[in-house]
């Protein structure tokens, strides 16, 4: 059936077409609320860029799916491609002076993860600025690791003060809340923790660490949606449901856009006082750990002994020089010579980009896509060239590498 010649002001017509849109979860139609950000036309090709910032409830395939039925119809249009802004997060008034955002995090608790986090802090702070940031609402523990004692007090405008503790600054719940066990329900949690993140008056702005809740629950989330995280390092044993358990969570960091640096592995082997010989306190290795080993750390009661800002060991300044060098990779990071790069071009010449290489394709062949948007959205586009339903696209994998640059992974089906 051949094609009916666009309208003379096709994107007008888009414009007009989605106005008319509503769903449950956004309180006007998607053009009042914002959430169309761009319209681009060119011949029987549309695309229609999607920002869900400020419909935070709408759901990314909802809005997705609804653009394209009510634009597929719009005579003289045969291709739609709903592709998703990916903003930053919204930092607070003292977090984007920061240089480097550092999380730590596990997916169990009592692996080490806050004894790592705040060794991390203080070996970094022998050459730079250095601010930690405890989140664990639950079960703060920075303070007592460091022995670091309140009171908090606050500037003129009410912002809390971080405690300066020999030339490195420290906040936390449990610095306001000291000794008080704390049974908050998940949205009180989020809003202490979203409150601290965005108001603390940080004098620091080179490195700040963040002391992560266990697992994957409200304020992990909230975290890595709020605040400007560079980079993540996780935290687990050698013990087999840990790292099962570990792989999950690393998963649900990369969803979330947040480039994964690498793992510790903690309490790997116990060096006994009398012999001096290493035994192994877990029979399961690493193998499986589906992220880089940045540093094998043993049972020591060395690192039970409080941590001085400025002073280190040789195994923790070995971990930091790996987690840096991890830093320096992500600032200077360079697509494979097989991927398609389409970081910086407007939306015509990133279709085109996308569809010649892929139409030279056969079946079965990898596809690389570089963006510095989330290319999620990509796979229906691939799908639509293909003449296949999205599903068929398939393996999809959609990595963040670096703060700017989204690898995806498929074949040609």
């Amino acid at each position: 059936m051949p094609a009916t010649d666009p309208p003379d002001d096709p994107r007008t017509v888009v414009r007009e077409t989605l106005s008319d849109v509503s769903l449950p979860s956004v309180d006007s139609d998607l053009v009042s609320a914002g959430i169309v950000a761009e319209i681009d036309v060119h011949g029987s090709d549309l695309t229609v860029v999607v920002d869900l910032s400020s419909a935070p409830n709408a759901s990314s395939e909802n809005v997705m799916t609804a653009v394209i039925e009510v634009t597929e119809d719009i005579p003289g249009i045969e291709n739609v491609q709903v592709e998703q802004t990916t903003p930053g997060p919204d930092p607070g008034a003292n977090l984007e002076d920061f240089e480097h955002v550092i999380a730590v995090a596990s997916a169990k608790g009592g692996v080490g993860k806050s004894t790592v986090a705040t060794r991390l802090a203080t070996t970094l702070a022998a050459d730079r600025e250095v601010a930690l940031f405890d989140a664990d609402v639950h079960g703060p523990n920075v303070h007592r690791l460091l022995e670091v004692e309140g009171p908090v007090y606050s500037t003129d405008d009410g912002e809390p003060i971080p405690i300066s503790h020999q030339g490195m600054e420290v906040m936390g719940v449990g610095l306001l809340e000291s000794d008080v066990p704390l049974a908050w329900r998940g949205a009180m949690a989020h809003d202490a923790v979203s409150d601290l993140f965005g108001e603390t008056a940080w004098r620091s702005d080179d490195t700040l660490v963040i002391d992560l809740p266990p697992g994957t629950g409200d304020v992990v989330l909230t975290t890595l949606q709020e605040v400007p995280v560079d980079a993540l390092v996780v935290v687990t044993t050698p013990f087999e449901t840990s790292i099962t358990d570990t792989n999950r969570t690393i998963d649900l960091f990369l969803d979330e856009g947040v480039p994964v640096l690498g793992a510790v592995v903690n309490m790997a082997e116990f060096v006994c006082e009398h012999c001096g010989e290493p035994n192994e306190l877990f029979t399961d290795d690493v193998a499986d750990l589906s992220a880089e080993v940045l540093a094998t750390l043993p049972f020591d009661r060395d690192f039970q002994e409080r941590p001085v800002p400025g002073e280190t060991t040789p195994r923790f300044e070995e971990l930091t020089g790996a987690i840096e060098a991890e830093l320096d990779a992500l600032a200077t990071y360079e697509p494979p010579e097989d991927a398609v790069d389409i970081r910086g071009l407007d939306p015509e010449p990133r279709r085109d980009r996308v569809r010649e290489a892929f139409e030279d394709l056969e079946s079965g062949e990898q596809f690389r896509v570089v963006s510095d948007r989330d290319p999620t959205p990509v796979r229906q586009y691939l799908a639509t060239l293909a003449e296949v339903e999205p599903a068929a696209i398939d393996p999809f994998d959609v990595r963040r590498k670096s703060p700017d640059a989204w690898e995806l992974t498929t074949v040609y089906p």
